[in-house]
This record gives structure tokens, sequence and C-alpha cells, in this order.
């Protein structure tokens, strides 16, 4: 009889044991509800009807694989991951923001940029044969150079440092830990290329010389156009660069115009930054995860072109640090090396 007791109250007290707990959940409110257009666009950089296709568009991927929980819908975690670009701030708080974990919040932001720089291929492309003409002739229209099909640059984006023996690497000649981010742009401020994976003490040549662009260009892909930089790349028949002393009124001619059809890329940059603050703020995440955010920010800007989404109202809550510009160091000029010959036709035909 004992026994039979001890069996009951065993078996009792595993039926309680297997009781779940209450969860508390947080309360999640629905933005595209509490807010108005512009401070919804203010919060999360786009407008509500480009937020929606982007769910359209890369939302079959979040969707949730259980039911077990109370799921975080796929557009809440577009949101989620939109407000955490347009702050920067840390992922605890953004969590809070919509009522979920901090380890849920960086799940979330890792799983969607990853998804939008997937998207990469689609969105940030060379010029086609097509759109050639017609790219050129918005450059030619700037200061009348001709063949120009991208402005090109490098920008820092601030991380945190790697914290591996050589983080060093990361630190760049302003002084904090960067990546060197280098874009090409065309005169709508449209990314068509983007290479975001050197550390911010590389220099721009380095990065552009060992790119995939620089092999298209120098197996003549593009004929006898050409990108337009500053003097941190050399003068190349592809890549025309600025005289450092113009001598003739043909040279500050041609420097003139150099310097208006190069603006597109530092006004892309511009723009960028503004859009997504955190690449100003700078990136806590994972190496992985900063480079993948940095591309998916790229991305997100040429669909905001391409849907007509200008640029947002400045968020008050989100203080974006200024930065002093520091010169690139100059490449010494040989005016006899045969990489400046294009440029010395183009003086000699076009601005003198």
């Amino acid at each position: 009889m004992f026994d039979s007791d001890t069996s009951l109250s065993s078996s009792s007290d595993e039926e309680i044991e297997r009781i779940p707990r209450r969860r508390n959940l947080k309360n999640r409110t629905n933005p595209f509800e509490i807010f108005d257009e512009q401070e919804f666009k203010m919060r999360f950089r786009f407008q509500k009807q480009t937020v929606l296709w982007l769910t359209d568009l890369i939302g079959g991927d979040l969707r949730p694989q259980t039911r077990r929980r109370q799921p975080i819908s796929e557009l809440n975690q577009i949101l989620l991951t939109l407000r955490f670009l347009a702050t920067g701030t840390f992922q605890q708080v953004i969590g809070d923001l919509f009522g979920v974990h901090k380890s849920t919040a960086c799940v979330i932001i890792q799983r969607v940029v990853r998804k939008i720089a997937e998207l990469k291929p689609h969105y940030i492309q060379m010029p086609t044969p097509e759109e050639l003409q017609s790219i050129k002739l918005k450059f030619y229209r700037l200061r009348r150079m001709p063949r120009v099909i991208g402005a090109i640059d490098g920008t820092h984006i601030r991380t945190q440092s790697p914290g591996d023996p050589q983080a060093e690497i990361f630190r760049n000649r302003k002084g904090y830990f960067s990546i060197n981010c280098q874009a090409v742009c065309d005169a709508d401020l449209k990314i068509r290329n983007i290479v975001a994976r050197w550390p911010g003490s590389v220099h721009d040549s380095t990065i552009f010389n060992d790119s995939s662009l620089c092999a298209r260009l120098e197996n003549g892909e593009y004929g006898e156009d050409f990108l337009v930089g500053d003097s941190g790349y050399a003068c190349r028949p592809f890549l025309l660069t600025s005289l450092v002393n113009p001598r003739t009124p043909g040279e500050q001619a041609y420097n003139d115009a150099h310097k208006a059809t190069r603006n597109p890329i530092e006004r892309c940059f511009g723009v960028l930054k503004r859009r997504f603050p955190c690449l100003s703020v700078g990136l806590r995440t994972k190496m992985d995860t900063t480079l993948a955010t940095i591309v998916a920010c790229a991305v997100l800007h040429n669909i905001a072109i391409m849907a007509k989404d200008d640029e947002p109202p400045v968020d008050p809550a989100v203080h974006i640090p200024q930065e002093v510009e520091v010169e690139p160091a100059h490449i010494r000029e040989n005016h006899h090396n045969e990489n400046t010959a294009v440029r010395n036709v183009l003086i000699r035909t076009h601005f003198n």
C-alpha cells in the first residue's frame, strides 16, 4: 500500500512539473498605426509603401517556422532592422522598442541584413550597354566631361575594434577603427559597384587594383570610357584623376570639370550616411554582420532611388558625429608616364 501511494504521489509531482510557466509577453506596437507618414519616414527612413514592398520581396525568407511562441512578424522584423540602421544604437534598446529580448533582436538584425545584402547582384550593377549612353550624357551635362561612366571614391565606416592581434590594421589615418568602403556611382547617385571588406588602413588605390571592376576595365570591357577619381588613385587610361599642379588654362579647365563630375560620389556617401546614421555613428556588430550591413545599406539606398523615396527628415533623437576630412596624400605624378596619356589627350582636344 505504501509503495502504491508513493508511486501515485510521484506521478502527481511529474504532472505538476510539466505545466508550462505563464510567459510574460511584452506588448508589440504597430508603427504603421501609431505614426503618420512623416513620423514613420523619420524613424524608419522609408515611406510605408516602400517598406511594404520590401516585405513582399524578402518576407517569405523571414517567416517564422514555429507557432509555439508568439513570433515576431516579417514586417516587424524588417522595421526592427530599419530602426537599427536608422540609429546605430545598441541592439538591446532596439529590442525594447519592439518588445523582444536583446538576443532575439540580434538574431533578427543579422538575418534581415543578410537577406537584403543578398539582393546586391540585382540592385547594384555596373551600367549595361543599353544604359551607358544615358549615363554618359548625364555626367556630360554636369561640366562637359565626356565618356564618364562613373565616379569612384572610398569612405570609412566606423566599427568597433575586432579585438584580435591584427586589430590595428583596421585603424585608419584618422585614428579610429573602420572599414574602407569603395563605391562607384552614377550622376543620379545610384551605387553601381561596391567593395566593403577592406580594413581602414588599406589605401584606396590598393582596394581598386584588387577589385574585379579594375580587371574588367583593364580588359577593355568599357572601351574608351572611364571613371573619375580623386588623387588617392593613380591616373590610368580608364580612371582619370585631377592634376596636382595645373599649369595652363586648359589644365585648369580640366580640373574644374573633373571636380564637378566627381562630386556625385561625395554627395552619394553623404546621402547614404544621412539615411542610415549607423554608418556614421559606427557599427558594434561582429565583423561579418558589419560587412553585410554596409552592403545592405547600399542596396536599400538604390531601392530608395528606384522607388523615388526622397531623403527622410533628420531624426532629432539621433546624433550624427561630424567628421573632419583629411585629404589623402597625393600620388607623385610623372607627366611622361603612359598612364596619363588619355588625360593629356583629353585636355588638349577638349579643354584647351
